[in-house]
């Protein structure tokens, strides 16, 4: 005759083991795109997206360390790749780009951004929408980011958004954008980092039509709480946005 209290240990570790392995799997599949809350971002698949502040973020995957628009940076980990989505101070910060830039790093960006580099260490790769590269374990896909409801960014000065993969995990970094015709185009998005603030970008309700446009795996809201915008718009773009894709809100680790 079997103990029933035995027994029921015995079920309850069996069940704790099943529910250990199916997040393990959840958190850490290459085919799953699910984040892992924490202090420092999230984790998709084998991918660590950190928000810095604004539109500033550090990916770390495929043993690369990638930024994108970092902006008020002291220091970190030295980049192998930055990306810079265009010129303006708030997403081309040179002493950002001194901080964390060294001589093997490739910094990438539009002519614009390009200008403006002077001394900064590293080196360059120009860019346009529609070019692909490969940078080390990055692709890396450059897609338009323009106004077309504002005049702050207009088209024919070339800003872009990227789309990037890494480890088999696709993000796609907006830039400063409305919600243009080209993301309808967009296929495949694990993460898409949008900007929600309104004034010079997309406002939350305009993000969320845009992910309506291209349904991303994961939506994180972005440029606000720094210069233009706050937590409220992030919020409100959840609540738009969670009926069509998984929202996960950020916190700034700057």
């Amino acid at each position: 005759m079997h103990c029933g209290c035995a027994l029921a240990t015995c079920v309850g570790y069996h069940i704790h083991s099943i529910a250990l392995k199916l997040q393990l799997v959840l958190c850490c599949s290459h085919t799953e795109v699910h984040p892992c809350k924490g202090v420092k971002g999230m984790r998709v698949g084998d991918v660590e997206i950190i928000w810095l502040k604004h539109a500033g973020f550090k990916i770390k995957g495929g043993g690369m360390v990638v930024y994108i628009d970092p902006y008020g940076v002291k220091g970190g980990d030295p980049a192998d790749v930055i990306l810079v989505t265009h010129e303006h101070f708030d997403h081309c910060d040179l002493s950002s780009l001194n901080a964390l830039s060294t001589n093997q790093t490739t910094i990438v960006g539009p002519a614009s951004v390009m200008a403006k580099l002077g001394a900064v260490p590293g080196k360059r790769l120009q860019v346009a929408p529609g070019q692909v590269h490969d940078i080390g374990a990055m692709n890396l896909r450059v897609v338009p980011a323009y106004n077309i409801i504002r005049t702050f960014h207009p088209k024919k000065v070339g800003g872009v958004g990227y789309v990037i993969t890494l480890s088999g995990v696709k993000i796609y970094h907006a830039g400063d954008t409305d919600h243009i015709t080209e993301m309808e185009g967009l296929v495949g998005i694990d993460v898409a980092l949008l900007p929600v603030s309104g004034t010079y970008v997309m406002d939350a309700k305009e993000a969320a039509n845009a992910v309506k446009a291209f349904k991303p795996r994961i939506a994180v809201p972005m440029h606000y709480g720094e210069i233009v915008g706050s937590k409220s718009d992030a919020l409100q773009f959840k609540e738009y946005a969670e009926k069509i894709t998984q929202v996960e809100i950020l916190e700034p680790t700057l």
